[in-house]
């Protein structure tokens, strides 16, 4: 469980909405945060990764050398 703290100034602007459920628009909005730092970390591992690759390695073929790979043979 996890208590937030408004001030009054606040929580008087947020009396004013009644029919909005506060409780889950924070857990929404901290769901949110937790992506986006999610998705930033694993940008930065692919950052570190990509840093160790060899320059000369293309995604695009390598993709293309495993759709040939898995092809079958003409045997005519």
């Amino acid at each position: 469980m996890l208590s937030v703290r408004v001030d009054e100034e606040l929580q008087e602007k947020m009396r004013k909405y009644p029919n909005i459920n506060w409780s889950q628009q924070i857990r929404e909005a901290i769901e949110k945060r937790i992506q986006q730092e999610e998705m930033r970390q694993a940008a930065q591992t692919m950052d570190r990764l990509a840093e160790k690759a060899d320059p000369a390695w293309s995604g695009a073929d390598e993709v293309q050398r495993w759709r040939h790979r898995d092809e079958p043979q003409n045997r005519d």
